[in-house]
Parts: C-alpha cells; sequence; structure tokens
C-alpha cells in the first residue's frame, strides 16, 4: 500500500496508465473498421472488382481522386447505401483515414462484409507513388 501512497510512484503509475491508453486509442477509435494497406487495396480493385469509395466533398474530388473512385460525400452516405453492392470489396477513401475508417465499421454494421478503410486515406495513396486523376 506504501507503494501508491508514495508520490513519486503515484506520477509513474500515472505517466504508465497514460501511455497504455495512447496507445490504444488509434484502435478503438476505427470503430470496428478493417483497414487495408494501398497495395491491398489495388489487389482489391483489381482481382474482386473492388470499388473506391472516396467521402470527402465534391470540391476535393474534383481536385485529385483515385483513378475509377465513386465520390459519394460522407451526408450522402446514408442515402446512397442502395446503390453499394454488398458483394464486392468497398475501399473507403479520405484525406487521412480518419473518416474512413468510421464510415467503413458503419458499412461493416450495416452488412457491408467486405468494407475497408484504405489506411492514410489518400495521403496514403500518394506516399505509396500511385497517380491521382483529375476531373473537370
Amino acid at each position: 500500500m506504501d507503494f501508491f501512497l508514495d508520490q513519486n510512484n503515484l506520477i509513474f503509475l500515472f505517466v504508465a496508465i497514460a501511455s497504455g491508453v495512447m496507445l490504444l486509442l488509434p484502435n478503438l477509435l476505427k470503430g470496428g473498421a478493417k483497414t487495408v494497406g494501398v497495395q491491398q487495396a489495388v489487389q482489391l480493385a483489381n482481382q474482386s472488382q473492388g470499388i473506391f469509395l472516396d467521402i470527402r466533398s465534391h470540391e476535393s474530388f474534383k481536385a485529385g481522386s483515385i483513378p475509377q473512385a465513386r465520390n459519394v460525400p460522407e451526408a450522402d452516405i446514408s442515402s446512397k447505401l442502395g446503390s453499394l453492392p454488398k458483394d464486392k470489396p468497398i475501399i473507403v477513401v479520405c484525406d487521412q483515414g480518419r473518416d474512413s475508417a468510421r464510415i467503413a465499421g458503419s458499412l461493416r454494421k450495416q452488412g457491408y462484409a467486405q468494407a475497408f478503410s484504405l489506411e492514410g486515406g489518400l495521403r496514403g495513396w500518394l506516399q505509396g507513388g500511385l497517380p491521382l486523376s483529375k476531373k473537370n
């Protein structure tokens, strides 16, 4: 019991607990989503006719997007669910992978078993050296 009463030990214990929480936080925020890396996403698209679902705004999408991606802004997802196939992989894309993880988790809960979040989002795509297409 004296261990917990010593101020130095309390500080150490607090730092250890805070560090553990910070390490677990990214996994907790994914909301049940599975993430895929850029290469795996390309394989899903090519081999299983997977669909890239870009949930960014129309303006961001026009400025640069993954070739062949379908743009459905995050706010419109629920009204467009009927247009998404449940039998093909859906790779959800946003800027950095945070919003797409939440949306992919939500899609999974609604019966889209093959919904994935692109790890790193569009930035991860660019870091992987893959091209963008621009819409006019």
